[in-house]
């Protein structure tokens, strides 16, 4: 359960990407850091479809590694690559120090009060989550 919750979560995130990727506004402005009211920087439409198919790859590997989908990957592979996401989610909600995560210096943007209130805990409750599906994982 906790595997297929955590997958849905990851493709929803996909999906939003893919709308910004396709030129949707909607929620654009808080989804970027800001620096003195504008964004620090304007992320491509590539670089925003990679994070979608980042984010999608990441439902996948959280679906296997929870015994949901079956595609032929070594169990210790699929079980490290998921102690890695976790990882990797613990050091975004921890934050580079200056624009996102916890320990953010600049504070005030319309991102910032997002990132404190929601998409930091969301990726510290996502790194908790996968880690106990690849702790589990067989």
């Amino acid at each position: 359960m906790l595997a297929f919750a955590l997958a849905v979560v990851f493709a929803l995130l996909a999906l939003v990407h893919v709308y910004w990727a396709l030129g949707g506004q909607a929620g654009w402005r808080g989804g970027v850091p800001e620096i003195d009211g504008r964004p620090a920087f304007t992320p491509s439409t590539l670089a925003t479809a990679a994070v979608a198919l980042a984010l999608l790859l990441c439902a996948v590997l959280v679906a296997v590694a929870g015994g949901l989908v079956q595609l032929g990957l070594p169990s210790g592979l699929t079980r490290w690559l998921a102690f890695a996401l976790a990882l990797v989610l613990l050091l975004r909600a921890v934050g580079d120090f200056r624009l996102v995560g916890f320990f953010k210096r600049v504070r005030g943007s319309r991102f910032a009060r997002l990132d404190s209130a929601f998409y930091s805990p969301l990726c510290l409750a996502l790194a908790v989550g996968v880690f106990i599906v690849a702790w589990n994982a067989a």
